[in-house]
């Protein structure tokens, strides 16, 4: 059962202590008994160049810093990336093009992601996503979200950041159901998705970024200029801004 608290409202270590458990709680989910069944099978068959590998194959944790004030949503785990590794966004391309640009922007310790024990730590920053199991052809149902929703809202409840990266069309949305549910006073109609666009609801800013998958990084559609870009002001907007 997914306790509920008001914003703001929870010492930081019992906060830490919960999202920890909330992880836990994340790794060991079964309300989507099918996604559950299409990790365990991807763990098993695998992909040639992970071979090796002991795949994770399991719903994915959230990941980064407790008191952070700034939050990034992503989509869902990919199947031979965070699925096999256990960790948002590590050991794919996605991650490669994300956590670099989040060490040029003072947020991460180190450019590259490719696994849990690699040493990579956040600063500020927690990484969370509206699906925590990898689905078919990275599209998750509407249940499905819906089943993973909880989660996110209590993070986003724990953590209360200042701003939020949507990365693609599904984390804004799911980001603007979250300020609902946490009884934010959302705009009608609701704001449009768009790469640049932000969004001031309460305490919180949204900002829009298109997901930083290989079709968006290796097509030029998301640069590494724009992502620095949308980070920039996100620093000034939780008040980091760097002086080199």
């Amino acid at each position: 059962m997914i306790r509920r608290y008001s914003l703001g409202t929870m010492p930081t270590k019992t906060s830490i202590r919960r999202l920890a458990e909330i992880n836990a709680d994340v790794t060991n989910c079964t309300r989507c008994p099918e996604l559950r069944a299409y990790c365990s099978d991807v763990a098993e068959t695998k992909r040639k160049s992970y071979a090796n590998d002991d795949y994770w194959g399991r719903p994915v944790p959230a990941f980064g810093d407790a008191r952070a004030r700034f939050m990034i949503i992503g989509l869902a785990p990919a199947a031979h990336g965070a699925n096999r590794t256990g960790r948002m966004f590590t050991g794919d391309r996605s991650g490669d093009f994300l956590f670099a640009a989040l060490h040029r922007a003072g947020f991460a310790s180190q450019p590259d992601a490719t696994h849990r024990e690699d040493g990579l730590e956040l600063t500020n920053c927690y990484i969370t996503a509206p699906c925590r199991c990898a689905p078919p052809a990275n599209k998750p149902t509407a249940q499905q979200l819906a089943n993973c929703a909880p989660y996110v809202e209590e993070e986003f409840r724990l953590i209360n950041p200042l701003a939020v990266l949507c990365l693609g069309g599904i984390a804004w949305t799911g980001a603007l159901r979250v300020l609902a549910g946490v009884g934010a006073e959302v705009p009608k109609p609701r704001p449009k998705f768009a790469h640049g666009a932000e969004c001031r609801i309460g305490t919180h800013t949204l900002f829009g970024c298109y997901h930083v998958s290989q079709q968006n990084t290796f097509t030029g559609r998301l640069t590494e200029a724009m992502i620095d870009d949308v980070l920039a002001r996100i620093r000034i907007i939780i008040g980091e801004q760097r002086g080199d």
